[in-house]
């Protein structure tokens, strides 16, 4: 069982995840309205990866005996002034998404949950992913920012990405 204090954090990333997924949604769309599909496939492609990330949040709190409380999800930005926007933006909430994952196993050590704290070294990781996934690119839009083909091929690029569900536990 974790204690109460570990499951308002927990769930409380479990709603950081959604919204997460929620905001890759918005910015899908708003690549759809400016007709880069790629662009949107990508962001369509990271809004899974969140939505499941939220969802190993979920199990583990059911799977601990704790409850499941779901809070309401903040309504994401919806525009943008440009794809190099789009992706700093990606960038910095990523980083911030780390830097909730590291809270949270700071009370993990706090709370002496060993088992939680097993548990989010799964997302340390996957944060470093995140991170450098989101910096990748970055630099690819802002080098293909001042070319219409630039823009064109980073397109099809992003087009290619396909969403892989982790199986590991």
């Amino acid at each position: 069982m974790v204690n109460a204090k570990m499951e308002e954090a927990l769930n409380k990333q479990l709603n950081a995840e959604l919204y997460s997924g929620y905001l890759y949604l918005s910015m899908a769309a708003y690549f759809e309205e400016i007709d880069l599909g790629g662009f949107a496939n990508w962001m369509r492609v990271q809004a899974q990866e969140e939505l499941s990330h939220g969802m190993r949040f979920y199990d583990y709190i059911v799977q601990r005996g704790a409850r499941v409380t779901l809070y309401e999800i903040e309504k994401p930005q919806s525009s943008w002034e440009s794809p190099v926007d789009v992706f700093e933006h990606v960038l910095s909430h990523e980083k911030t998404v780390s830097g909730l994952i590291d809270d949270l196993v700071d009370l993990s050590i706090e709370e002496r949950d060993h088992s939680t704290n097993n548990f989010l070294q799964w997302f340390v990781a996957e944060q470093v992913e995140e991170e450098e996934s989101a910096s990748s690119a970055l630099n690819k839009v802002k080098l293909a920012n001042e070319s219409s083909n630039g823009l064109f091929l980073v397109d099809s690029d992003f087009g290619t990405r396909v969403y892989t569900p982790d199986t590991s536990e």
